[in-house]
């Protein structure tokens, strides 16, 4: 009997550490058609780790959203994946778990994307993949790409006469703009002494900031961008003119390389040229990261998830299959990469341009700033002047912002 009753303990036990084993499992939000590109990775970590990996596709912008809902109802992921411009009011709303990732961990990856996914030293997510502006030109209108914003310049005041178009881009929005003016000295907000953004410091009128709206303004007053351009419908206006072989190069995002392909332009990509003092054209860099819910059961083995997919072989079957540029600094000279035109143009662009800054307050940023700019260029305004009032105003607009939050 005590044999039997022995027995039965022991097989109950063994019951219950299978069923505690078989509940091991994590639910992993991926960006909607890009869960191909993880397949690979999620199978051998289930082997290694003994666990149940759920995937769920929907796109990875609308994803906090649908997390703020869904976690405190106990439905959300472990993993999810965001972009970096939704990382700082992510953090502040407290939806987001801390990431521990030791300095040779951070050093895997581009300086410029891991710092997307940090709130000053502390860790809120992995970068998986980066996209950012790049020249992109017609070769049959323009065999090689030039070297500098002033050699485009030039070829642009050639092709007028030609009644085509040079290159074209949107400097009267702050996210087209951005390329000249970070290089030439200006910012969107100051760090203070500990390193962290300092939202009542903006520096879009510095003197530096000036001098590179007042250069880009010449495209306009040299007749070398169509008025058309101008305002929301812009990019339209540059689509249109690219595909219908008006013009023969264009500052835009990878997100053009498929339409264009299709539009049948025999195009390449290259990083965006040098600025008249030197330096090349910076840009704004678009992250998308892997983060960790505050609500996950396991943070621990969600971080190990995390951690495991972004090894490099795993990493190169991702971009292989999504074409998703890995921020990874182990691919960036991988030949995978490195003899891909589009992909290392957007590699090496995206090594020179810094995150938006991650927090609420670059929200009032966009609006007085594209306001200002296409003030400036279309001649209403002086440079100085339109720049001075668009900080006023998103320097107000931001006090506001700051005391409703109180």
């Amino acid at each position: 009997m005590r044999i039997k009753t022995t027995v039965t303990l022991l097989l109950s036990a063994l019951a219950m550490s299978q069923m505690a084993h078989a509940a091991q499992q994590l639910t992993v939000w991926e960006d909607i058609k890009k869960s191909d590109g993880i397949k690979t990775a999620i199978a051998d970590f289930q082997k290694q780790y003994n666990v149940e990996v759920k995937v769920q596709e929907m796109p990875f912008a609308q994803q906090i959203e649908k997390l703020r809902l869904d976690g405190p109802a106990g439905i959300g992921p472990d993993v999810l994946v965001i972009p970096n411009d939704q990382l700082g009011s992510s953090v502040v709303q407290g939806l987001l778990s801390p990431l521990t990732l030791d300095a040779s961990q951070q050093a895997a990856y581009t300086p410029s994307a891991m710092a997307a996914f940090k709130q000053g030293d502390v860790v809120y997510g992995v970068p998986k993949a980066v996209e950012t502006l790049v020249l992109i030109y017609n070769k049959d209108l323009l065999p090689s790409p030039l070297k500098s914003l002033d050699e485009y310049r030039a070829f642009s005041k050639k092709a007028r006469e030609a009644q085509r178009y040079g290159l074209l881009a949107k400097f009267d929005q702050i996210y087209y703009s951005w390329g000249a003016i970070a290089p030439m000295g200006g910012y969107i907000f100051g760090k203070d002494s500990k390193g962290l953004i300092n939202t009542k410091d903006v520096g879009l009128n510095t003197a530096g900031s000036v001098a590179a709206v007042s250069y880009l303004k010449s495209f306009f007053t040299e007749d070398l961008l169509p008025r058309g351009i101008l305002g929301d419908n812009g990019l339209n206006a540059i689509d249109s003119l690219f595909t219908e072989k008006k013009a023969a190069a264009v500052i835009n995002g990878p997100w053009a390389f498929q339409p264009y392909q299709a539009a049948g332009i025999n195009y390449g990509v290259a990083p965006l040229p040098l600025l008249p003092n030197g330096k090349p054209m910076s840009s704004f860099l678009g992250v998308k990261g892997y983060v960790v819910s505050t609500w996950s059961k396991d943070k621990t083995l969600a971080q190990q998830f995390i951690n495991f997919i972004n090894q490099p072989q795993y990493v190169k079957v991702r971009f292989q299959k999504t074409q998703e540029i890995p921020p990874v600094v182990a691919l960036m000279n991988d030949p995978i990469i490195k003899d891909d035109e589009k992909a290392s143009a957007v590699a090496l662009q995206a090594e020179r341009a810094s995150a938006m800054p991650g927090v609420p307050e670059m929200q009032e940023v966009w609006g007085p700033a594209n306001a200002a700019l296409e003030l400036s260029v279309s001649g209403k305004e002086e440079p100085k002047a339109a720049l001075d009032n668009a900080v006023k105003q998103i320097t107000m607009q931001i006090e506001a912002m700051q005391a409703s939050n109180q």
